[in-house]
């Protein structure tokens, strides 16, 4: 798909990976609807957007609440009357300690963001983008989504749902038109890293540096230059794309093909 000219809609976009993609998506012209329940990120993201002349709005939403995904997607259409590009991205992990301790209420917050919203953001999306002659549907899972990731059970399973919720849409691509992949990215330096070490124990904090030291962080604007060339290739569909430090994006097929 080429991105000039279309309307692109991105959640999570305050920080991290949407920020980057949606300035991505802005660059290369592109109208965006920057999605965050951050006020203060979202409106950063804007004016940074703005200041580069690109095209853009902000609108302030819970990913996890139903009528805001609806009213994200129907802002979508009153601010540039079509929505050809959605990137799921919002996302948390679930903290510490890590499953099974912890908090249930952590638990349900994290699926909900990570996965729920993934699922019912997709739900809301499909009619418009429909309605705007197909489009393309990115969703941020993890490469944990694709290993044992053991530092974070739960974080780890929503981001396999979201990895299996994509390649269970392949068909939406010739029904109409729409194409969902999935970003697959290992350590990026974001925020979400970031809170998880300052809630480690010494000898935990100490695993994972020594886990950085094998598979490096990536920048935001990495993922970004990714997720638009997944945007960009119209063959891709139903894709787990992994995505490691110094590393060309593979797509990572499913462990067992049935047939």
């Amino acid at each position: 798909m080429e991105i000039e000219g279309k309307v692109a809609l991105v959640t999570g976009a305050g920080s991290g990976i949407g920020r980057a993609t949606a300035i991505a998506l802005a660059s290369a012209g592109a109208s965006v609807i920057v999605a965050d329940i951050d006020e203060a990120g979202g409106c950063e993201t804007l004016c940074s957007i703005n200041e580069a002349g690109g095209t853009a709005a902000f609108i302030k939403i819970d990913v996890t609440r139903q009528e805001d995904i609806e009213r994200m997607v129907a802002y979508a259409d009153e601010a540039f009357g079509a929505l050809h590009i959605l990137h799921n991205n919002a996302g948390v992990n679930a903290g510490w300690p890590r499953y099974p301790g912890g908090d249930h209420a952590e638990w349900n917050r994290t699926l909900a963001i990570n996965l729920w919203a993934v699922i019912s953001g997709t739900e809301a999306a499909v009619p418009l983008m429909r309605r705007s002659g197909g489009g393309a549907i990115v969703n941020s899972a993890s490469l944990a989504g694709l290993i044992a990731f053991e530092t974070d059970p739960i974080y780890a399973a929503t981001k396999h749902g979201v990895v299996g919720l994509t390649r269970a849409l392949a068909f939406l691509k010739d029904e109409a038109n729409i194409r969902v992949n999935c970003i697959c990215p290992s350590f990026v330096d974001t925020a979400l890293p970031r809170r998880r070490l300052a809630a480690m124990s010494p000898e935990e904090r100490e695993a994972w540096e020594a886990a950085l030291t094998r598979v490096p962080m990536m920048e935001p604007s990495e993922v970004a230059a990714a997720v638009l060339d997944i945007i960009r290739d119209d063959a891709m569909s139903g894709e787990a794309i992994a995505l490691l430090y110094g590393q060309p994006p593979r797509s990572t097929p499913p462990a067992l093909a049935i047939g």
